[in-house]
């Protein structure tokens, strides 16, 4: 079967949010293949230094906004400028806030994208930082309820963080972690059904819950709501690392009443290597009784407290009493860079002209073309004798995953696979030994890069199947479907 490209064009002529790919830097895949960040006069000049890459790593790294390196420019001439004045002082031709509270306005923006008022967001540290104090004040073991129940599979850092906090309590992990595993060996990711006997299983002596919203490695989409509300039936406090989710699917933390959540800004935010994350903390365990700690009580939930989340009205009196800010922010601890908010502020810029609806909408639609071309190449190669070359281990259902679709190659083509890949200019990630991870992104991908990614994923799969010594005639499936081939473009 011959599919052409004219789809994916009147799919990307219909898209409502095309517009927004002027938003970002696109990489040349000259770009990513030069040995210096700038050409040189001994530069060659070909189409490849005009090319776009194809781009669907926003998973792992979202590509860098026109409007970051302005805003970065902006609070350096700030600084540069007015020193410490630029902690207090509004300027009418700056685009960004004053240092002192760049991080409320920050929280502002990012509470419609995790679906919470802006009290319940605090923008401060990095992800792993952020559940250490999360569960220093959610974690409260006691001799009848000391186990933290996680997913088996759970991003490294998350493991890290849990056992070294139940050892931080001196108790042991093997007693204390209850990883949730597939009942099938074989399956790649986790039926909710499963999900809720653990928590049942376990309820009697457990403390706290934490998940992720997607799942890094096969894209799984948690159901957060009805997992939050069978842990709160069973008197469980629950957190979700969403450093998959955010920017990535639809949210409502406060709706779902959800405890706590943490999430980095990399990913599908934009805001670069490293950038700073935040935290969400529903608005019923941020409340400050200052009667109560009149009367020499706590008056708010226990946490690691430092300068930052204390009393804005009390800040600069430097006295050793330390009154929360009430909400997500009086968990803060040191001043938050200024610096690295400028990147997270750029992007909320672009997230603001459109909606997380909008933006599901259009990532649901993508990802659903994506895994329909994906399918229609590996009938065809199935329908020619060959092996079965590929699976994809996300579910099928659009409500059960985010943008990314993780595909699991046939023992031994991921190097073939991705070496071709990086020849051909795309830019995906591994997990190995046998899986990629795809995910386009509704921001500034397009359906037409969808399609060209299939149609060079085909190629690059089949010389690798090819490589391993089998037979078979070729698949053909993209051939002469535009005007000009792929190799050609190349």
């Amino acid at each position: 079967m011959e599919y052409t490209k004219d789809e994916a064009l009147a799919l990307d002529a219909s898209d409502t949010l095309r517009h927004l790919r002027s938003e970002f830097i696109i990489p040349t895949k000259d770009d990513l293949r030069r040995k210096t960040l700038s050409y040189n006069a001994s530069t060659e000049i070909t189409e490849d230094n005009e090319q776009p890459c194809i781009y669907l790593c926003g998973n792992s790294l979202g590509l860098q906004p026109r409007r970051t390196g302005d805003r970065v420019n902006t609070h350096l001439r700030a600084w540069a400028t007015k020193g410490v004045f630029g902690h207090f002082k509004s300027h009418e031709d700056s685009n960004v806030p004053p240092f002192v509270n760049i991080d409320e306005v920050a929280a502002e923006r990012m509470a419609p994208i995790v679906g919470a008022s802006a009290s319940e967001v605090a923008v401060m540290e990095t992800l792993s930082a952020n559940l250490h104090l999360m569960m220093a004040s959610f974690y409260r073991p006691t001799k009848e309820k000391y186990k933290i129940i996680l997913e088996g599979k759970a991003f490294p850092s998350d493991h890290y963080a849990v056992e070294s906090q139940i050892r931080h309590h001196r108790l042991d992990p093997e007693h204390a972690m209850v990883l949730i595993e597939p009942p099938n060996p074989t399956q790649a990711t986790v039926a909710t059904s499963h999900i809720l006997s653990v928590i049942d299983e376990n309820a009697s002596t457990t403390a706290l819950i934490l998940l992720p919203g997607v799942q890094y490695y096969t894209g799984q989409y948690f159901d957060i709501p009805t997992i939050t509300a069978h842990a709160h039936s069973h008197g469980i406090a629950i957190g979700w690392d969403l450093a998959h989710a955010v920017g990535n699917v639809e949210l409502h933390l406060h709706e779902w009443d959800v405890d706590f959540a943490v999430w980095c800004s990399y990913k599908y935010l934009n805001c670069g290597p490293g950038a700073i994350a935040g935290l969400f903390v529903h608005d019923r365990h941020g409340q400050v009784d200052r009667q109560a700690m009149d009367e020499g009580k706590d008056g708010f939930r226990p946490r690691l407290s430092g300068w930052w989340g204390g009393d804005k009205a009390t800040r600069f009196q430097m006295g050793n009493r330390f009154v929360p800010i009430p909400g997500a922010a009086g968990f803060q601890v040191g001043n938050p860079c200024a610096l690295a908010i400028c990147p997270l502020l750029a992007s909320l810029e672009i997230s603001g002209l459109t909606s997380m609806r909008a933006i599901r909408s259009k990532s649901i639609m993508l990802t659903n073309y994506l895994e329909k071309l994906l399918y229609r190449s590996r009938a065809q190669a199935l329908s020619k004798g060959w092996d079965e070359v590929f699976t994809i281990i996300t579910p099928a259902e659009a409500a059960e995953r985010g943008a990314q679709l993780s595909i699991r190659l046939k023992a031994g083509l991921l190097e073939g696979v991705m070496a071709e890949l990086e020849e051909q200019g795309v830019v995906v990630d591994e997990r190995r030994p046998d899986v990629i991870r795809v995910a386009p992104a509704p921001l500034y991908n397009t359906f037409s890069e969808v399609w060209s990614f299939v149609a060079i994923f085909e190629g690059a799969y089949s010389k690798a199947y090819k490589g391993q010594g089998h037979d078979g005639e070729g698949l053909g499936a993209f051939a002469g479907s535009e005007e000009k081939g792929w190799s050609q473009i190349k």
